[in-house]
């Protein structure tokens, strides 16, 4: 971090810091400040089984309904549990509990803050007083202590301290707390004028959704497996969690390792002379989530469903972009059913903005304008939480315009022939 910061210095400085980075990951520190071990990654198989302990205190639909967010052995609740069952003492030895951003934020200023988009990722916030639950806290049996006071994106959580500005060779500039949490400070970024929008984040994994003015829970919403998440300015973030680009890098990785040299545009232009929608595949299938031998799995995957198996590399790539563009079709399609709002445009930001075949599949099978955005969106959504606090930029809607205005979209229009193709996907996905 101070290598990377060191760096800014000699592109003129800093006027304020401002941190975002995934959820529900965590550090514990001890009564004098120290990390008493190295964060645990979500993946980590800790939170194997654990469900039963979790659900043995309160059920899955109780949980949905206090926090709005789909219960999943990743999120921190469940590694907390995890840890307690197993590994308690570290627990009851450690003095507060700082998500990565704050823990970031913490190493700067000396403050423990909680930032309330990130601590929404816990499923430890009551999702209507936008507090710490600590009756769940109590419930599960896990120390009050370690759950620090919660800031809002926008606020001040203190200065870099001297120590560390002197040895950046900068001033002790403010630290201020971004939207935090990727999804959060992606959707900050939406490079869109209206008020109602469908966002796509896409990445490994994709995100999409919408900004309300509050959470949705209902049956409909839970069994499609939509969270509600906090945005900038206290929006709900009403989103689901899907596959997104993993499947085209482990291809390319796979062929990569194998003897090609492949970039991703060389996937896409070879993708482009394939046949369309001759075969699709369910992006979510549990049998793609472990890292291998993708383009065997995708023929599997086709044999199994009695379709044409992909054999040359472009074959592979249009059934992964063609198969990832269905489900974000078919998932804006339920946010609309959800929330009962109509939408004419999609916003892609992320890897997938770059992906133009990606962008124009998705038009075509939606039936909307699809705009790409910015490949770097939390990022920026982070440095607009930063500019409204410091009073460069009005509010987020003057933000999202300037986004809108830089000339970085492009929109695509959609053509016919894509509601065959989702048709055939609805069935293959049982949906």
């Amino acid at each position: 971090m101070k290598i990377g910061m060191s760096i800014g210095v000699f592109n003129g400085g800093y006027d304020a810091v401002s941190i975002v980075a995934w959820g529900v990951d965590f550090g514990l520190l001890d009564r004098n400040g120290e990390l008493l071990e190295n964060p645990v990654h979500y993946g980590d198989s800790r939170t194997d089984g654990i469900e039963d302990e979790l659900y043995s205190v309160i059920s899955a639909a109780e949980l949905f309904e206090r926090t709005g967010i789909q219960p999943r052995t990743t999120k921190t609740v469940f590694q907390l549990l995890a840890q307690l069952k197993r590994e308690g003492s570290v627990l009851f030895r450690a003095e507060s509990l700082l998500m990565i951003p704050d823990l970031f934020a913490y190493l700067l200023t000396g403050e423990k803050r909680s930032e309330l988009t990130e601590a929404a990722s816990t499923m430890l916030i009551d999702r209507v007083t936008r507090s710490w639950d600590f009756r769940l806290i109590d419930k599960l049996g896990l120390p009050r202590r370690l759950f620090c006071p919660i800031v809002r994106a926008g606020e001040r959580i203190g200065f870099i301290k001297p120590e560390l500005a002197r040895d950046l060779r900068i001033e002790p500039v403010p630290v201020i707390a971004g939207a935090s949490l990727d999804t959060a400070a992606a959707a900050a970024a939406v490079p869109c004028s209206e008020e109602d929008f469908i966002f796509i984040c896409c990445g490994n994994r994709a995100v999409i959704g919408t900004e309300l003015d509050k959470a949705v829970i209902s049956e409909r919403a839970g069994n499609a497996g939509f969270s509600n998440g906090i945005g900038y300015g206290g929006k709900t973030i009403l989103h689901k969690d899907i596959m997104g680009l993993w499947l085209l890098r482990e291809a390319r990785r796979y062929y990569n390792e194998n003897g090609s040299e492949y970039g991703f545009d060389d996937l896409e232009n070879a993708a482009r002379e394939c046949d369309s929608f001759v075969s699709l595949i369910d992006p979510d299938d549990p049998c793609f989530t472990e890292s291998g031998d993708m383009p065997t799995k995708i023929a599997d995957y086709c044999r199994r469903t009695n379709q044409p198996v992909p054999e040359t590399e472009g074959e592979v790539a249009r059934c992964i972009l063609q198969s990832l563009a269905c489900e974000l079709a078919l998932t804006a399609a339920e946010v609309s059913e959800i929330t009962g709002k109509q939408y004419d445009r999609l916003y892609i930001t992320g890897g997938g903005a770059k992906n133009d075949l990606l962008c124009e599949l998705t038009a075509n099978i939606s039936g909307k304008i699809t705009v790409s955005g910015s490949a770097e969106p939390a990022a920026l959504g982070g440095g607009i939480s930063a500019l409204i606090s410091l009073g460069e930029i009005k509010d987020i809607a003057q933000a999202r315009g300037i986004v809108v205005s830089s000339g970085n979209t492009r929109s695509y229009e959609p053509t016919d022939g894509g509601s065959e193709p989702l048709e055939r996907y609805k069935k293959l996905t049982g949906r």
